[in-house]
């Protein structure tokens, strides 16, 4: 009896410790924030949302694991409606001819922190490679790059005290 019960806790202990294999993108809780200086003195805030695709992560085989995750680029808020339509025209995103902003893993690894994926993240219909940092907790993974606006073709110079380079973007992706 003894043997059964101590089974039967280690079966409960494996599987609330393991992360299932694929799981299901929860849209209305998933977002893309990010932050980048205007004009030289102030942080712009925003989010974007509408993530959807295949999130699939099994924590005893990271290596088996891939993404494959695109963003509504139209749905840009920053909490200032002119802006907004501007970034959402040729200037900036152009939304019209890019409408998702995605990420295509090529390979997942665990890391000291929790795991790092690189993979293709095409913005503006540029594509390139990066690497994510990305911690999985319950049902959320959380993940952090920078990305410089000019490597995807984002917006011109409009010279030093207008938008910046780079843009600090935190990935929360919530599932099911």
């Amino acid at each position: 009896m003894k043997n059964i019960i101590f089974l039967f806790a280690s079966l409960f202990i494996c599987s609330t410790s393991t992360i299932k294999a694929q799981q299901t993108i929860n849209k209305e809780a998933s977002k893309i924030d990010f932050h980048i200086t205007g004009g030289g003195i102030f942080k712009v805030k925003g989010t974007f949302t509408g993530m959807q695709g295949d999130f699939n992560l099994d924590s005893s085989m990271p290596e088996n694991a891939n993404f494959d995750i695109c963003i509504d680029a139209a749905t840009i808020y920053t909490k200032n409606k002119k802006r907004d339509t501007h970034l959402r025209t040729s200037d900036f995103f152009d939304v019209e001819k890019y409408p998702n902003i995605c990420f295509q893993s090529t390979v997942v690894t665990k890391s000291s922190d929790g795991y790092i994926t690189t993979g293709n993240l095409t913005i503006h219909g540029v594509t390139k490679e990066v690497d994510i940092p990305f911690t999985f907790s319950g049902d959320t993974f959380t993940g952090e790059l920078v990305i410089n606006r000019f490597d995807y073709e984002i917006g011109e110079t409009f010279g030093t005290m207008r938008v910046g380079t780079e843009a600090t973007v935190t990935i929360t992706c919530v599932v099911n």
